[in-house]
């Protein structure tokens, strides 16, 4: 026989339920007739009133059924005891969808794009962290017989190119000589520690080369070294205004703290390891221009984390299902950029 705190909570969970599907406070009767309790409505009404006197759910006005506080979301979602698995065939669309990427910033923009239709709210992706990258190749391109492009490709995609102009005319061979000694002393190297390297190489070079090389080492250094600026990818902000109910008076400064991305840098950048997911809701986030909103959140990479990726939407949220996709998606990306 179920207890009284286990029916308690199977009343909140259809009260979560049919508030997210119908956006209406729910009434006790309506509990009745949707949801296999078991119980009278009397007793549902009860549980109702012992939910309400401990803060799960709250009257929105008199007269009204009852609506899950942010107190009883955080519950809902604690103990939910098995997220919402995605069908083989939305598996196999994300795959499809991601396998198509051509480069670094494709991977992100489809992520988004995707995050966004999966579960119509915003969807965000921070690029990888620069600090955490890895030289895999450095590609020098003759442009003109005394000017180069260095092409630096991380295990991340990130690809970053420059011009070198060498001062003199260099040889196909001469080329191939420097091109030889970068990879074969900075391949392999986090970025940070490349850096220092280059002055390893400018110290090795031989005399024929050492002119070349001070000029490609200074540019080289230039594109190793982290890039103070953070990058998000945004999509689906379109998907809050469809919802403006459930901002009420605060929709604007969503959008406004969304447009300056740096509220969104900070809860990303708090998501600490790789397929672990977070979920903020309304009060839990420090940001008071966030308090109206859930933020599911989750780090992708494989075994070290590259960066963080999530959803920003109403606290009347499908949490089970956007958990889901915001964790599927993140492990896709995350084997994406960890083979490439």
């Amino acid at each position: 026989m179920v207890n009284a705190d286990e029916r308690r909570f199977e009343v909140l969970r259809a009260i979560v339920a049919d508030y997210v599907s119908n956006h209406e406070p729910v009434a006790s009767k309506a509990i009745v007739e949707r949801h296999s309790l078991g119980v009278s409505s009397a007793t549902v009404r009860n549980d109702m009133a012992s939910l309400e006197e401990d803060g799960y759910i709250t009257q929105p006005h008199t007269s009204a059924g009852r609506i899950p506080t942010d107190k009883g979301y955080r519950l809902f979602v604690d103990r939910l005891s098995e997220v919402k698995p995605l069908s083989g065939a939305e598996r196999r669309a994300i795959g499809k969808f991601l396998d198509g990427a051509v480069d670094l910033d494709d991977v992100l923009r489809r992520s988004v794009r995707l995050l966004a239709q999966l579960t119509r709210q915003v969807a965000v992706v921070q690029y990888p962290t620069l600090t955490r990258s890895t030289v895999r190749h450095i590609e020098l391109v003759l442009i003109t017989p005394a000017r180069v492009m260095l092409v630096t490709i991380t295990d991340t995609g990130r690809v970053d190119q420059r011009m070198a102009d060498l001062g003199d005319v260099i040889t196909d061979d001469s080329l191939a000589r420097l091109r030889s000694m970068v990879n074969a002393t900075l391949a392999g190297h986090r970025l940070v520690e490349a850096a220092a390297k280059v002055a390893e190489l400018i110290e090795q070079a031989p005399a024929d080369l050492r002119d070349a090389m001070v000029r490609v080492g200074t540019v080289l250094v230039e594109s190793l070294v982290e890039h103070p600026e953070e990058r998000l990818v945004l999509g689906g902000t379109a998907n809050l205004t469809r919802n403006v109910a459930d901002f009420p008076g605060s929709l604007r400064q969503v959008l406004e703290a969304l447009e300056e991305q740096v509220v969104i840098l900070k809860l990303l950048a708090s998501t600490r390891d790789a397929g672990t997911v977070t979920v903020r809701i309304g009060g839990e986030n420090e940001a008071e221009e966030m308090r109206s909103t859930s933020v599911v959140s989750i780090g992708y990479g494989g075994v070290e984390l590259l960066g963080g990726m999530g959803v920003v939407g109403p606290t009347r949220m499908d949490y089970a299902g956007t958990i889901a996709a915001v964790r599927a998606v993140a492990n896709y990306v995350g084997e994406i950029l960890t083979v490439r």
